[in-house]
């Protein structure tokens, strides 16, 4: 009796920067995802071309969840997603591109040049509370967080917090808002991941797209 086919496999692929590099590398080991850049595209899940595997269009927050979840068994997601959240996920490849950092920011009429410059139990406004905690823990600097999922840089504009921790690319958005980075926390790429108990029991297909991107990108 002929053996049948193996069933596809699904990758998780964050809306927003980071889906064009990412549908180029998959391209590189041999998936075909480029319907998800079509800019009249309104599927959420989309076959490669071969038909062995799917892809998952999410947000990017959401992308390890569905990898830890093993609903789908690879994924690409920032760094600081995998800082802030911390699910039970592999980390495979640096795929290098989508580089930011993860900073503290003041008003730049501040005065302030450095995290312990801040006044202890003062507010600091950030999406990333958790990177935020442990940063300041390690500098034995007492905070009150407060968390935001909208454009942090309202908090010290507005008097609600003495700083931000948020991501900073081009520092565009900082220098516009009269804002700048005092501090850097980390910094921050793309990175592949998987599904640990579905790369335990792979047949070998996802071992070879793991070695195919790994060697796209170095």
């Amino acid at each position: 009796m002929p053996l049948s086919p193996s069933p596809p496999f699904t990758v998780a692929l964050a809306k927003g920067a980071l889906l064009k590099d990412s549908v180029r590398r998959f391209a590189a080991a041999g998936l075909d995802f480029s319907a998800l850049l079509d800019p009249d595209n309104r599927l959420l899940r989309v076959p490669s071309a071969c038909g062995s595997a799917q892809a998952l269009l999410v947000r990017n927050a959401d992308v390890p969840v569905y990898v830890a979840y093993g609903q789908a068994q690879l994924g690409v997601v920032g760094y600081d997603v995998l800082r802030e959240h911390r699910l039970p996920i592999a980390q495979l490849v640096d795929l290098g591109f989508g580089g930011c950092r993860m900073a503290v920011a003041v008003k730049a009429s501040s005065g302030y040049r450095r995290a312990l410059d801040l006044p202890a139990h003062c507010r600091i406004a950030s999406k990333f509370t958790r990177c935020a905690a442990d940063y300041f823990a390690s500098l034995d600097l007492p905070v009150e967080l407060i968390h935001l999922t909208g454009s942090v840089e309202l908090g010290p504009l507005t008097g609600m917090s003495e700083a931000i921790v948020d991501l900073v690319a081009t520092g565009r958005t900082l220098r516009d808002n009269g804002l700048v980075a005092i501090e850097d926390l980390f910094h921050s790429t793309a990175r592949l991941i998987g599904h640990p108990l579905s790369l335990r029991l792979d047949d070998g297909r996802l071992r070879g797209i793991v070695e195919r991107i790994g060697s796209a990108a170095t």
